[in-house]
């Protein structure tokens, strides 16, 4: 049996500050919250301090430790997961709709749709690097793009 952090995706941390897909996945990023900056009034304010911590790192903390460790993690074990479509395997296919099913909770159903693409990403790179914490780093990093533009909703 493989220990719990090794389960987890956050025994090991290959380097992926240098990945391609990474790198693009940041641009990619910066792109998109300049697009949504001139078609979206901007916030002019930033949001309470706990506030702030709370959507640039708790939750990307909680979500990727739930969805691209454990679920996807566990689902990477069976032989049903690892099937692919392209890229994609079923674990992080799976993973991804229920990512973005919790979204719909708390967010306007584009929005919560939205989600999907960059989990799909977050997941392709967790097994890429067999770890979460780039996922980690991108979920922070696309938070405090949104986050920091538009303010904590």
């Amino acid at each position: 049996m493989r220990p719990w952090l090794d389960s987890l995706g956050l025994a090991r941390c290959p380097p992926f500050q240098r990945d391609p897909l990474f790198l693009g996945a940041l641009a990619a990023g910066l792109l998109f919250w300049l697009a949504l900056g001139f078609a979206v009034p901007l916030a002019g304010r930033l949001a309470p301090p706990m506030a702030l911590l709370s959507v640039l790192l708790w939750q990307p903390v909680l979500e990727e430790l739930l969805f691209r460790g454990a679920i996807q993690g566990e689902l990477l074990t069976t032989p049903w997961g690892t099937r692919r479509l392209g890229p994609v395997s079923a674990a992080n296919a799976l993973t991804s709709v229920a990512f973005c099913a919790l979204h719909f909770m708390h967010h306007a159903p584009l929005w919560a749709l939205s989600v999907l693409a960059p989990s799909l990403l977050f997941g392709l790179l967790r097994e890429r690097h067999d770890s979460v914490w780039p996922a980690l780093a991108l979920h922070i990093y696309y938070n405090s793009g949104y986050f920091l533009l538009f303010g904590v909703t």
